[in-house]
């Protein structure tokens, strides 16, 4: 039995850990050739061995790494933007500084990546992008996450623009809007509150399922919107939360 993405190629950034490791192994094990990316060549290692994964040290907030990876390598069939940051803060606490950063990271890079390869894309008869969002955005407000969900409000709004401008030529684009999940950067980001184990019942309490979601449980929803089985869909923001938005 063939997988879902049998022959077609993926291009993942911050393929490095949480979401976007689990997604590049679901490529994987879809049958996907898998170029992983990542800031932090170092956590590539571990992808590095597998057979069908090209692993590339990319700095997303540096057009011309940008540039030249998409003059390195063919287009992909599938683009998955998962690179991103979660600044913690109002707008009072949100500086000229943090914002540049989220702004640039959370969209600008979105916007690099898909503006190097779409024209790849196109020529090659289509493919699908899958853009990394967040149920806080347009979906809901969350405390304490001014520039994040602006940022990722935009990424939706950048989807459904790409995904309306290039339907006819078989590009695909829709958003993955994931509640609080299981990863290393929500580790981090719990030690920094300084009470860890408070963070991580606050997290939790808000999840009307009583757990965080997985990284794996996001990556089969990237390949759902990678493969045919969603070939009807596009311009979509999904939302997999646990229930959070509904609360």
């Amino acid at each position: 039995m063939t997988g879902r993405l049998e022959g077609k190629s993926a291009v993942v950034t911050a393929a490095g850990q949480g979401m976007g490791r689990a997604t590049a192994l679901a490529f994987l094990r879809e049958g996907a050739r898998v170029c992983a990316t990542d800031i932090d060549a170092a956590k590539l290692d571990t992808l590095r061995d597998q057979a069908g994964v090209t692993a590339r040290k990319l700095d997303v907030l540096n057009p011309a790494e940008i540039s030249a990876f998409a003059e390195e390598i063919d287009a992909p069939d599938i683009l998955f933007n998962c690179a991103g940051f979660v600044h913690h803060g109002s707008i009072l606490e949100c500086d000229e500084d943090a914002f540049d950063f989220s702004v640039n990271l959370n969209i600008r890079a979105m916007y690099r990546m898909i503006r190097a390869f779409l024209p790849g894309m196109i020529a090659g008869g289509g493919g699908s992008i899958v853009n990394m969002a967040s149920v806080a955005s347009t979906v809901i407000a969350a405390p304490n996450r001014f520039i994040y969900g602006t940022t990722k409000a935009a990424v939706i709004g950048l989807t459904k623009s790409v995904a309306l401008d290039y339907v006819a030529q078989g590009i695909r684009a829709n958003a993955i809007c994931p509640g609080t999940v299981e990863s290393p950067s929500l580790q981090d980001r719990m030690r920094a509150l300084g009470d860890y184990d408070q963070a991580r019942a606050g997290f939790i309490a808000r999840q009307p399922m009583g757990r965080l979601g997985t990284p794996e449980e996001v990556a089969e929803l990237a390949v759902y919107l990678a493969s045919k089985e969603s070939a009807f869909m596009t311009g979509n923001a999904i939302v997999i939360d646990g229930g959070w938005a509904n609360a």
